[in-house]
């Protein structure tokens, strides 16, 4: 059952990124989802930390985690910050942020060899 508690708040939350960058451009429009999503998680991960155990599922880890992963990387890294580990915290974040460009810029490499 939380499979499908996930699966349908992850559904929903394409749909409103898909809808978003439709109404505001890209990249503008993955910015917005991308700090809109980062805001929402805060709150939700607050607002249902002491509820139904599924709410989590469905709100953090299937709604907002469907909008956009760039919410969980948020909260993770400030969960560490949070817990004092400054240097985990922002080797976190730039190791996240570098490691994701350098492996979709390496995927585009790759594919444009094989495919173009």
């Amino acid at each position: 059952m939380n499979g499908v508690i996930v699966a349908f708040g992850g559904a929903l939350g394409a749909l409103l990124r898909w809808g978003t960058v439709q109404v505001v451009a890209e990249p503008l429009g993955t910015l917005c989802v991308n700090v809109i999503g980062s805001f929402l998680i805060g709150l939700g991960f607050v607002a249902v930390s002491s509820e139904d155990p599924r709410w989590h599922l469905f709100l953090i880890t299937g709604l907002l985690g469907g909008f956009t992963t760039f919410s969980a990387f948020s909260l993770d890294a400030l969960k560490l910050l949070e817990a004092g580990k400054l240097s985990a915290a922002f080797g976190y974040a730039a190791g996240s942020v570098l490691l994701s460009l350098a492996a979709a810029a390496f995927a585009i490499w790759i594919a444009r060899s094989i495919w173009t």
